[in-house]
């Protein structure tokens, strides 16, 4: 699979920009131009399909940009929702409502393959790393059980050992005053 470096490059951007012409042209009949809010508000949520879409692509991470996918369908459904007003306030007739519908259908699944594939490649990652991490604890292991020496950088295999104690008696070429002077180390 070839990497995607612009947005542009998403289906689902593609598929959202043609959708958002649709809108728009849909918006520019007589009947329905006359009602500004409607327009803007059905405009706008249109426009945030592709506009969410590209800003999720530019976030730093997969989570960032699933969540502004998940946006995008939400922009989808507003867009929808205003379409069924402009419906019963007869700014549009059943045929174009069909039709809105198709293509909202068409960029919903591009934007939930894109969701999917995104977890899945995801959920991938972390079984590798998981799998990683096993890898390094299984040879960790292997190599303490081969090991005979003793693992002097543990906290409970340092014992101190006093280097002398109180009771030394001194060898015979040592004298009795230059143990007086001797100082132990505890």
């Amino acid at each position: 699979m070839a990497t995607v470096k612009r947005f542009e490059e998403l289906e689902c951007w593609k598929e959202a920009r043609k959708f958002v012409k649709l809108l728009y042209s849909l918006t520019r009949k007589d009947t329905f131009r006359k009602d500004f809010e409607l327009v803007s508000q059905l405009r706008r949520s249109a426009v945030s399909t592709m506009a969410n879409t590209a800003e999720g692509f530019h976030r730093n991470s997969n989570k960032d940009l699933m969540k502004f996918l998940d946006y995008s369908r939400a922009s989808i459904a507003e867009s929808i929702s205003h379409c069924y007003v402009a419906l019963d306030q007869e700014y549009i007739n059943e045929k174009e409502m069909a039709v809105v519908n198709e293509h909202a259908d068409i960029v919903w699944k591009k934007v939930n393959a894109l969701i999917a594939y995104l977890n899945k490649y995801n959920k991938r990652k972390k079984l590798n790393q998981s799998n990683q991490l096993n890898k390094l604890s299984q040879l960790n292991q292997s190599n303490k059980m081969r090991s005979s020496a003793p693992n002097w950088s543990s906290k409970n295999s340092v014992k101190h050992i006093p280097i002398c104690e109180r009771s030394y008696l001194p060898s015979p070429r040592i004298s009795r005053s230059s143990v007086s002077l001797m100082k132990c180390e505890t």
